[in-house]
């Protein structure tokens, strides 16, 4: 399936997606590579363009443009920790599974950590306009999939389903503030 498609799915249509997902022979590199990598990109790549050639306007101060050196410097830092901050959430859905009468199983993790991202990977495209960057709201959309996603992948009783993803939530709303902060305290920046 190519990446477009799934996206898509995963986006308009999570319930019946997520039956294809469990069922698909996948592994960690073919997921990062066909998946993760690219999605993962499109916020960094987006931000580069946003804050060194768009910039963000002020009527007071004018247009404030960051040197492009520094805007890639902190995209890639950013696009790095995002690519390991998808394996940790992952490791936590995966130790948290059992918690909640659900299997460990690390690439099934794995796949609920990435295809739940989507919506925050593709809404990363707001970045070319600093301006909109209040678009970023649009990724609480990701909890949804997310909800329906875990006790599928993880064999999850329906019961224990929605405290399963408040916890994972929580999980990873700190694992995103742990990454801005980190990638915010870039060096150069």
């Amino acid at each position: 399936m190519s990446i477009v498609d799934r996206a898509k799915k995963i986006i308009l249509q999570p319930k019946q997606e997520w039956y294809v997902i469990d069922r698909e022979p996948t592994s960690v590199g073919e997921l990062y590579t066909s998946y993760i990598l690219p999605l993962a990109a499109i916020g960094p790549i987006a931000s580069i363009i946003g804050w060194s050639v768009v910039g963000l306007s002020s009527p007071m101060a004018g247009t404030f443009r960051s040197p492009i050196g520094a805007a890639v410097i902190q995209a890639v830092v950013h696009y790095v920790l995002g690519l390991v901050g998808v394996f940790v959430l992952a490791l936590i859905i995966d130790q948290l599974a059992p918690t909640f009468a659900g299997r460990k199983n690390r690439l099934q993790a794995l796949k609920v950590a990435a295809y739940s991202s989507t919506t925050v990977w593709l809404v990363g495209i707001a970045g070319l306009v600093p301006a909109l960057s209040v678009l970023w709201l649009l990724s609480l959309y990701s909890l949804y999939p997310l909800y329906v996603g875990l006790p599928r992948l993880m064999k999850v009783p329906g019961e224990k389903a929605m405290d399963y993803t408040v916890v994972v939530a929580i999980c990873a709303v700190v694992l995103f503030f742990i990454v801005e902060i980190i990638g915010t305290r870039t060096p150069g920046m």
